[in-house]
């Protein structure tokens, strides 16, 4: 019902900056909330940050200052914007729509792989 595609992932130097987006299929006006999440080699998937329909952002407190979640509504599309990167943010980054009200569930990407060099 809902696909997402992530894309900008890579490799960068600790320090440097990167910009992941997520496309959606559908109207993101009709979702309930837009996140991103990430899975560090060997550890469990994780919360990074979230917006809501009104643009609220909230973030996890390892990202805090760092990253920033942001909204195209025309392109349905979702952004995290990535600075100031460190080795401990390695890991795989999937975007996650929340699509329970419309659409009975909630929606991954296929995941992007974001590795900082130290």
């Amino acid at each position: 019902q809902v696909q997402l595609v992530e894309a900008g992932g890579g490799l960068v130097q600790a320090g440097g900056s990167l910009r992941l987006s997520c496309s959606a299929s559908r109207n993101i006006f009709t979702f309930d909330s837009m996140s991103w999440f990430r899975q560090p080699p060997g550890k469990e998937r994780e919360s990074v940050a979230q917006i809501t329909n009104s643009n609220r952002p909230k973030y996890a407190d390892a990202v805090k200052g760092r990253f920033v979640i942001s909204r195209n509504n025309t392109a349905n599309t979702v952004y995290l914007q990535m600075n100031n990167l460190s080795p401990e943010d390695t890991a795989v980054y999937y975007c996650n729509v929340d699509g329970r009200t419309l659409y009975g569930g909630d929606f991954w990407g296929q995941g992007t792989q974001v590795t900082v060099s130290s």
